[in-house]
Formats: C-alpha cells, structure tokens, sequence
C-alpha cells in the first residue's frame, strides 16, 4: 500500500448495529475505506479465502460459533502478513493475552474514542501494538498468570539454559560465550527471565533455580 492508497478494511461484528456504525465512521476518513464486512468469524473466514483480502479486520471478540481469538488464530494461519485488530468490550486478563497470542496486533476497547481507533489502526499497519494503559496492565496479568500456571514458569528452552548459567555465577559475556550468542541476545534472555519469574535480579533467578531443583547441585 503506498501513500496514496485507501486503507482498505473489513469489519467482523455480530451485531448489525455496531457493524454499521464503524462503518459509517470510518468512510467519513478519507484514507480509509470498508470493503467488506461479517457477521460472525466463519464468515469472515470464508470471505478472505474467496479472494476478498483487506489491508486489516477489525475484529469483535465474542461471537456465536468461531469466537474472535480463534477466527484471528485460523486467519494468520493462513494470511500471515493480516493485521488484525481485536476491538471488544470485555477487559479480562486472560483475553487480552490470548487475543495477543493469537495473532492481533493490538486489542481495542469500544469505549475508545474516534481518534485513538484512528491511532490504532494507523499503528496496526505499520505493525505497531497500540493499548491504553489499562489494557497493557491487562496483558501483562495474563502473561503473569499464564506463566505462574506452567510448571516451568512458561520458560523457552533458550531461557533454561541461560537460567542455569545464571544459577552457576556465569556473566552474561561467559554465557553468551557458553551459548554461541551474543551478549545483548544475553540481557534480553535475562529481562524475560526477570519479567516471567516476577523476580528483580540475577540473585533472585539463580536462587530461583536451585529452590526449583532446576539446577545442577554443587
């Protein structure tokens, strides 16, 4: 899409209502324009796989039959390059972050105002997440809690083994050395430990690992 042309959308909504207020709203915007619209995620499914491909979908969350995350997860599948912006009503932790790990760029509510859904969906095609501070705080709730709930802390492979190097005293030079990676590749590993443990230091991983038994015991 170049500069001039319209940012084409579709619009998946199981509410004829919402549906045609959207896109009442958005034709008004010159740089936009709905090209195609459905009433439930089958639908909208169903309508790309024609041939009827926008440049993003806005997408409603609950809707009888395939809900939006697992109308957003069938459609990355298969389109992976599709922008898809969740925009519901419900806030719930868990939704967010499965909204996310489905597929969606960002996650809207429909409270939002016109200008920051014009803001979000000018983000979403530059590939940029946009969310209000309530939902970013939603997110990371759900991470936290989808993480607390493995057994392993949700931790990549990659991630155990910089955890146990850590729990050996190595430096973040050492591992990256260890592990043939580099030392910002390292401190990147060591933030999403801190961040998915809840935990503020290397101390606090390394003890961490040993509590778990994760650990090679001395």
């Amino acid at each position: 899409m170049n500069g001039n042309d319209k940012l084409k959308i579709m619009i998946v909504d199981d509410h004829d209502m919402v549906r045609t207020g959207l896109r009442t709203y958005l034709m008004l915007e010159p740089k936009f324009e709905v090209v195609a619209e459905a009433g439930s995620g089958q639908a909208a499914l169903d309508l790309l796989l024609s041939g009827d491909t926008p440049d993003l979908i806005l997408m409603d969350l609950m809707m009888p039959g395939m809900n939006g995350i697992d109308t957003t997860k069938a459609i990355v599948s298969r389109f992976p390059d599709m922008k898809i912006i969740m925009l519901t009503s419900f806030l719930e932790d868990d939704k967010v972050y499965a909204a996310i790990e489905a597929g969606a760029v960002s996650y809207v509510l429909k409270t939002v105002s016109a200008e920051e859904l014009i803001y979000a969906l000018n983000g979403a095609m530059r590939g940029m997440p946009v969310m209000t501070a309530d939902v970013s705080q939603a997110l990371t709730r759900g991470l936290r809690q989808r993480t607390a709930q493995a057994g392993d802390e949700g931790l990549t492979e990659r991630e155990k083994e910089v955890l146990l190097l850590i729990a050996e005293g190595r430096s973040n030079k050492e591992i990256g050395e260890e592990l043939h990676i580099s030392v910002k590749t390292v401190k990147t590993h060591v933030s999403n430990l801190l961040m998915k443990c809840e935990l503020e230091d290397r101390t606090q991983l390394a003890v961490l690992a040993h509590r778990k038994g994760w650990a090679k015991q001395s």
